[in-house]
């Protein structure tokens, strides 16, 4: 039988989740997992493996560890990888962070190992871990991976890269650095004592390199310690080579998807520091009860209820579950007392066929909001007496009948934003900033509204902690999870974020103010905010939002007073608190959950005098990026053409044909693309194509003349750039001057062109510290009547920021000199 019963003016429960559980999937562990989970309660051991970035990861390791070791296994990426390119969509910086967070959890929840990271930041490609640790904070970097281990008591941690250059990356390189002195400082009393409040002092027995052969590196010999991770998992049907394709495919940013591997599969890795091994990373290691005191008695109940397993009934094994968790109850071993009973409560759960959701009425909230919450609970078996207690504190006496669904209502206040933790504070270049350190290594907010159930089980009382979702039936999709978000009462939107006065013209932008509260009438006054060099008006925005009317738009306009080239940033306060304007900024993709963040409403704002003789170009969107607004935002009309638009229309109307980054690593026709748009420079066409890498090439057919890509880049985005100012191309229409490449943001350019045909000129040169000039960032040949452009340069990043003198050089490469 069915019953509700409505709770009012309930305080809501925000409960720090174990960040393994605020992972974990909504739906009900099937027998063959449960036999998994009981196998691993026999295996007291963990390991840590640790790097930079999303995608740095060994997935067939740590799927192997996980699963076929049963071992306590997380991954520690530095960073939340910040600083890519973005193959699936055109977020880039801390909003391909976010995509990249969820990712590495859809991961993990594949290969079931656990999400860490500090607060560094990517900011881009670094070529040693010197200039690395010029932007993170090593020393805060370090305290934060120290605290990890410390919390995380990893037997043994395996590092995915060397220190030195053949690491590649100087991400890498730092993360090898940091990894054997976390290792050597987790040890040490004196390290960062301030954290022994709340842990121990911990020492791994070893650190290991995992080495590698891959791309053109190869780092594995014999002489290295081999384990063999290809074999078949029967529960689960698959091999860690399967197991691990699936997981690495969730980095679809990233473009990676993977081919599954069947068969032996080996694994090296090279000692760095701790107890050497010979033969196994887990040599003179006991990851058995045999470490607990009394832990043999507890080992043996465990062995008891793996052999009597029945997996047509899971609940059989409950009231010797109840047994083991009794003994576990009485260990002297604080860190593996809490991580077993977690385990224990888990399964007891998942063999009782126990199935418990939160799910909101709304998907977006804001503060002080009442979030109205259907609280579901079913017990899917009829041989476990089950009592549901109480919900968030309150009393409930409810005896919860076989398969019967059980539904009760409860109300909460929304007492914070759902902004992630470490976005709550401004960012420095080099890393985040967050203000409560108990939260380092969470990969999401640990405080995620929540509710909290009390249940009795076989006469035992037992609590769990679900976090409040949205769910809703996608017509196509089915049944979809979200989060749900709370937002600031009062949030803003904007129809562009780089207004670009051009030629000191003023130029007007509209501003969409949201109350998101229930109180629906309320009184804002907004400022505008930039210095004295900038004219906006109106200088104040009075909102006044009453029940009908919870939406208003206001018209700015603003006026650059000098003709001074400037980038500058307008924001917006509030008058009455002079808090920041916040957007609500919402990231779909099938493949995650929604991601809901509130940055600052913030306009970068660029003077520049540019003359644009361009009128109308068309746009083959390769990987994607923001180059088309960026132009229409100069005048220029846009046409976003498809493979088939190009291949079939007739492209003479356009003045110019732009290729979007990475088009030749992603659009199956570039074979095909290539000779038709060719024959458009030949008949008196312009055409500019924009960087790809140098794998997974779809044509290398780029322009008339033949080159090849390589791994070039220059890093330093205020390297000195060497240019030939007589080339037609720095003179018109816009004459080029070395402030042109101020302001520019992250990097100069990325995959230079190599072993160029002498048809192309190459006018211009760049370098980073201690290396040589390299010409390939942009070359231009006539060909027939027309003109072929090939840059490496990152305008799509540049021309996003409203860098004045990338939009300059930008449209005098789209323009015929005269």
């Amino acid at each position: 039988m069915l019953k509700s019963i409505l709770f009012t003016n309930v305080l809501i429960c925000w409960v720090f989740l174990h960040h393994a559980h605020a992972q974990k999937a909504t739906t009900s562990w099937n027998s063959a997992l449960i036999k998994s989970k009981l196998e691993k309660l026999e295996v007291l051991g963990s390991v840590l493996y640790f790097a930079a970035h999303p995608d740095d990861e060994n997935t067939k390791l740590i799927a192997w560890l996980a699963q076929e070791k049963h071992l306590r296994t997380g991954y520690l990426s530095l960073t939340r990888g910040d600083g890519g390119q973005n193959l699936i969509g055109t977020e880039q910086g801390i909003e391909l962070g976010l995509i990249r967070t969820q990712e590495l959890l859809a991961a993990r929840k594949i290969d079931l190992g656990e999400q860490f990271f500090t607060s560094a930041f990517d900011f881009g490609f670094s070529k040693t871990s010197e200039e690395t640790f010029n932007f993170w904070d090593k020393d805060q970097v370090l305290r934060e991976a120290v605290w990890i281990i410390r919390k995380f008591r990893p037997d043994v941690i395996i590092t995915r890269f060397p220190p030195d250059s053949r690491g590649g990356h100087g991400h890498h390189q730092a993360s090898a650095i940091l990894a054997k002195e976390a290792f050597l400082a987790a040890a040490d009393p004196t390290r960062f004592p301030e954290q022994l409040k709340l842990v121990k002092p911990w020492q791994a027995t070893r650190l290991l390199w995992n080495t590698y052969n891959f791309s053109s590196q190869n780092t594995i010999n014999d002489s290295q310690m081999q384990i063999e991770i290809g074999q078949y998992n029967p529960l689960i049907g698959k091999s860690y080579g399967e197991i691990s394709a699936e997981s690495r495919s969730s980095h679809k940013s990233q473009g990676f998807g993977s081919a599954a591997q069947v068969g032996k599969a080996q694994e090296y890795f090279e000692f760095v520091a701790g107890k050497p091994a010979k033969k196994d990373i887990f040599e003179d290691i006991d990851q058995t009860w045999s470490r607990i005191t009394d832990g043999r008695t507890i080992s043996q109940k465990i062995k008891e209820i793996n052999a009597d397993y029945r997996v047509d009934s899971p609940d059989k094994s409950i009231p010797k579950l109840f047994e083991v968790l009794e003994l576990v109850d009485k260990i002297d071993n604080p860190y593996w007392k809490e991580q077993k009973t977690n385990e224990i409560k888990d399964l007891i759960l998942a063999c009782a066929g126990i199935r418990i959701e939160s799910i909101a009425d709304a998907p977006h909230y804001s503060n002080g909001d009442a979030i109205k919450v259907t609280n579901e609970i079913i017990i899917r078996t009829d041989a476990t007496p089950i009592q549901l207690t109480a919900i968030n504190g309150q009393n409930i006496s409810q005896s919860l009948e076989s398969n019967t669904l059980m539904s009760f209502q409860s109300t909460f206040p929304a007492v914070s934003t759902t902004q992630p933790y470490w976005l709550n504070a401004p960012s420095s270049i080099g890393r985040f900033h967050f203000s409560d350190f108990n939260k380092t290594g969470e990969p999401e907010n640990p405080d995620y509204p929540s509710v909290t159930f009390g249940l009795i089980i076989h006469g035992r009382a037992f609590s769990y902690t679900k976090p409040i979702q949205y769910k809703y039936t996608d017509p196509v999709r089915g049944e979809i999870y979200n989060p749900i978000a709370i937002s600031p009462a009062i949030t803003a939107s904007l129809d562009q974020s780089v207004v670009l006065s051009q030629n000191n013209k003023a130029q007007q932008i509209t501003l969409t103010f949201t109350n998101q509260s229930n109180t629906k009438d309320r009184t804002e006054t907004v400022k505008p905010i930039i210095n004295g060099n900038w004219q906006i008006s109106p200088g104040d925005l009075e909102l006044k939002f009453t029940e009908s009317k919870p939406q208003i738009s206001k018209e700015i306009t603003i006026q650059a007073l000098s003709k001074e080239t400037r980038l500058d940033t307008l924001s917006f306060i509030f008058g009455s608190t002079n808090e920041k304007v916040k957007i609500n900024r919402e990231i779909h993709y099938e493949h995650i959950p929604t991601i809901t963040w509130f940055p600052d409403l913030t306009i970068k704002v660029s003077n520049l005098q540019l003359d644009v003789p361009i009128k109308k170009i068309g746009y083959l969107v390769g990987a994607g990026d923001l180059i088309p607004e960026s132009l229409k935002a100069i005048g220029i009309s846009v046409d976003l053409l498809t493979e088939a638009q190009i291949l079939h229309q007739n492209l003479s109307q356009y003045d110019a044909i732009i290729v979007g980054i990475r088009a030749f690593n992603v659009l199956k026709a570039m074979q095909k693309i290539s000779p038709k748009i060719l024959e458009y420079v030949k008949n008196g066409g312009t055409v500019l194509e924009q960087y790809n890498v140098n794998n997974k090439l779809l044509s290398n057919q780029f322009g008339p003349y033949p080159f090849r890509i390589g791994n070039s880049r220059v890093t330093d985005e205020l390297a000195e750039v060497h240019f030939d100012e007589q080339n037609p191309v720095f003179n018109y229409p816009n004459k080029i001057v070395k402030a042109d490449f101020d302001h520019w943001v992250q990097e100069r350019g990325l995959y230079f062109a190599e072993d160029i045909d002498s048809h192309y000129q190459t006018p211009i040169q760049l370098q980073d510290k201690d290396e040589p000039l390299h010409k390939g960032s942009l070359l231009i040949t006539n060909y027939g009547s027309g003109r072929f452009v090939y840059t490496s340069l990152s305008f799509f990043r540049q021309l996003p920021a409203g860098v004045p003198g990338a939009y300059r050089l930008f449209v005098n490469l789209l323009s015929k000199s005269k």
